[in-house]
């Protein structure tokens, strides 16, 4: 259920029509102009993105071989990316 709600949550960011940027992190709002979702990027270069009501649904880090994503409540790896080797 929570990787469906990550997953849900993470498509309704991505589909939000407007998104205000700053200097620490994006705002993505709804169509009714309401805030769905920030994220904020650290200056270790981790991503956490918040829903609605604040609290942590996602963490994302990269590194030169790839990406890792860990789930908001629990920390424990929901997926991983890499990067191909050329």
């Amino acid at each position: 259920m929570a990787r469906t709600f990550n997953v849900l949550t993470l498509l309704i960011a991505l589909a939000a029509p407007t998104i205000e940027v700053s200097a620490q992190g994006r705002t993505f709002y709804g169509a009714d102009g309401k805030p769905v979702t920030r994220s904020t990027t650290d200056t270790q270069g981790t991503t956490t993105l918040y829903g609605s009501d604040g609290r942590v649904i996602s963490r994302e880090t990269n590194t030169r071989s790839g990406s890792t994503v860990y789930d908001g409540a629990s920390g424990r790896v929901v997926g991983k990316i890499t990067r191909d080797k050329r």
